[in-house]
């Protein structure tokens, strides 16, 4: 019995193989990553694959621009995705759908013309010191009860799509400003914030590379609290500044927004 005993590994030894085979499989997890992100031949057999089995499971989906056959978007939703065939398809077939019942195709300076009128919500005509496209937010001009949520939400989107085409070559994220100078209870809209970063998480995932809260007032804090859970990891892209930070740190003497310049 003394014999077997001491024939069976000692049970850190156990715990230990356990750690180890753990971590060999996260770095080779890691690996498979790196490898397609490098590997443009590795990627695009992956955006194959997608884009069969969306074909396959899921063949009523449009087709075309933000539909299943567009490799692009379903090669955004796999490096969201670290590359998992699997988890890009489920998360492509919301967005594809949501696109799609949105009218996001449909979208034109012309249908959103009235609200944009208003000015509290705008495509910056130049870029960010890091070369991202800018969608700046006048919170004060802002009033829920004005518009029908639809058109503030069909204004949102269509912005986010403009932003989207300034991109330049190899840069993939935009900059959100809130400009909240002037921000009173009457601005206050969590739904529509909510709906805003749900956008971005769900349906324009890693695009939203930093949001600015700019000269945000006491009133505006409680508001926040309460919205903060509700954006999910998107709370840790905001920052709040003064409008003297995003002068020197975000745009030249040229490209500043006239709304922050003195």
């Amino acid at each position: 019995m003394a014999c077997c005993l001491r024939l069976r590994p000692p049970l850190y030894q156990h715990f230990n193989l356990v750690s180890i085979n753990s971590k060999k499989r996260i770095e080779v997890s890691k690996l498979s990553i790196r490898n397609c992100a490098a590997n443009p031949e590795n990627a695009h057999k992956l955006v194959l694959e997608v884009r069969e089995r969306l074909e396959k499971e899921h063949n009523y989906l449009p087709v075309g621009k933000n539909g299943r056959d567009d490799e692009e978007m379903i090669l955004w939703f796999l490096k969201d995705r670290k590359f998992s065939t699997e988890e890009a398809v489920s998360k492509l077939t919301k967005a594809i759908r949501w696109h799609h019942e949105f009218g996001v195709s449909e979208l034109s300076e012309e249908s959103v013309k009235r609200v944009a009128e208003t000015g509290k919500s705008y495509v910056h005509d130049y870029l960010d010191v890091y070369d991202r496209p800018v969608l700046i937010v006048e919170a004060s001009k802002h009033f829920p009860e004005e518009y029908e949520r639809r058109e503030d939400e069909k204004l949102c989107v269509f912005l986010i799509e403009k932003a989207l085409r300034k991109l330049p070559d190899e840069k993939e994220e935009i900059l959100g400003i809130f400009d909240l100078r002037g921000f009173g209870m009457q601005n206050a809209d969590i739904k529509f914030l909510t709906f805003l970063f749900d956008v971005f998480y769900y349906y324009y995932p890693r695009r939203l590379g930093e949001v600015l809260f700019v000269e945000a007032p006491f009133v505006f804090k409680p508001v926040w609290q309460l919205a903060k859970p509700l954006v999910k990891s998107y709370a840790s892209l905001v920052r709040f500044c003064s409008v003297k930070t995003v002068m020197e740190e975000y745009f030249t003497a040229y490209t500043i927004p006239s709304t922050f310049k003195e």
